[in-house]
């Protein structure tokens, strides 16, 4: 079943935003390049994008699927509108778009 396992959040300051996850929730967080950062514990994750013009404006919930191509032949069908055409990411590809109401999300199947 396809399910939520990743939030990504806007951080302007990766140190700084590392810092107060760390400090409020003791998360760890690995370093993915000089501008991003995420826990990795397998469950729901939550990855820090410090490239303001990669970063969501808000929260951005991932869903994992099995079938990428088949996920985004069914989010258009639905009446969702693709804003990020698939791409390739460490660990797999995803592709983002906009629900009915206008909510960002975005959907990835691992390598």
């Amino acid at each position: 079943m396809a399910r939520p396992n990743y939030i990504e959040l806007p951080a302007a300051d990766i140190a700084a935003s590392k810092a107060f996850y760390a400090k409020a929730f003791g998360w760890t967080l690995a370093d993915f390049g000089p501008s991003y950062a995420a826990t990795t514990t397998g469950d729901v994750d939550v990855g820090l994008q410090g490239d303001l013009a990669e970063a969501p404006a808000a929260p951005l919930p991932v869903i994992e699927v099995d079938d990428l191509e088949a996920a985004l032949a069914a989010v258009t069908a639905a009446g969702g509108v693709v804003v990020r055409p698939i791409f390739g990411f460490p660990g797999g590809r995803r592709f983002q778009f906009r629900d009915p109401h206008g909510n960002e999300l975005a959907v990835m199947q691992a390598d």
